[in-house]
């Protein structure tokens, strides 16, 4: 059976000026990677400055994806918010303005009452009204909750709850879900460092930060594990490790509008209160594109 989500999506960054969406430098990053072999884009997810977000701005940028990606490319957007009825009222926003599926991190603000009852009642109330698929996103690093394993099972059983975005690092629950998980569910990882065991285990693709700055070569690491030429991708994913680190863990999305900004492409600044790179993180990020043939 297909599953909505396979292949390379990056989760796309969000360029402001003045301390507002630009959005015609948005459309413009999608139209470039246009050119890549890509599966699809995510909007509004963690590494797009969510949080940071009005809702109108938000809408803004859905319909700009929209408008400005192939026809046959997937968007998916980012649509959680902090009550059941309000994640609910902006996923049919999303649904309206064209997404393919919408990407839902649990509320975390109560985070001590989110019981696995509670969390269960919100996605499953969530998947009988919205008018596109639901894809779970566990993010603890962020949320501070773990959507554990049997609770994805049983979600998972929801005909309109589609996949999940696995960012918690557990490696292992690859194998531990895969095997139970229905035919049609997507498992997607959201780590740039191991996406290529997380596809040999059984994962179908992958939401990734660093495909900002590197699209060609995650999307390479992709086609090389379709071909059955692992050990091509596994230098290639050996080679991505040091930027992805730099994207996530040291820099953060600071580093990764700037790691695009050097390729001639829209990063520009971050929003408030997240702090800017310095001339020594740009310095440190132009050395690691230039090892991966990123930047002449």
């Amino acid at each position: 059976m297909t599953k909505l989500l396979a292949g390379i999506f990056p989760a796309l960054l969000t360029p402001f000026r003045d301390d507002e969406v630009e959005v015609d430098h948005f459309r413009d990053n999608i139209r470039k990677y246009d050119g890549f072999d890509l599966a699809g884009y995510v909007v509004l997810g963690s590494t797009g400055e969510c949080v940071s977000l009005t809702d109108d701005e938000a809408a803004l940028l859905i319909k700009a994806a929209r408008e400005a990606a192939r026809p046959n490319r997937k968007i998916i957007a980012g649509t959680a918010r902090e009550s059941t009825r309000l994640t609910i009222e902006f996923t049919n926003r999303a649904a309206d303005l064209g997404v393919d599926a919408a990407l839902v991190r649990p509320p975390s603000y109560y985070k001590a009452q989110m019981t696995r009852d509670v969390l269960k009642r919100h996605y499953l109330e969530l998947a009988d009204r919205s008018r596109v698929p639901v894809i779970l996103y566990n993010i603890p690093q962020n949320t501070g909750i773990t959507l554990e394993a049997p609770l994805i099972l049983e979600l998972s059983r929801h005909p309109n709850i589609v996949g999940l975005k696995e960012s918690g690092g557990n490696i292992a629950l690859v194998g531990e879900l895969v095997p139970k998980l229905p035919e049609d569910f997507s498992y997607v990882l959201g780590a740039g460092s191991a996406f290529l065991p997380a596809l040999l285990m059984g994962a179908s693709g992958a939401i990734l930060a660093v495909a900002n700055a590197a699209p060609g070569v995650c999307a390479r690491i992709y086609a090389l594990f379709r071909k059955g030429r692992i050990r091509e991708a596994a230098d290639l994913q050996t080679a991505l490790i040091p930027l992805n680190k730099a994207v996530i863990e040291t820099y953060g999305i600071a580093g990764a509008k700037a790691a695009i900004d050097l390729q001639g492409w829209h990063g520009g600044p971050v929003r408030g209160p997240l702090p800017p790179v310095d001339e020594k993180g740009k310095a440190d990020l132009a050395a690691i594109l230039r090892t991966l043939g990123l930047l002449s």
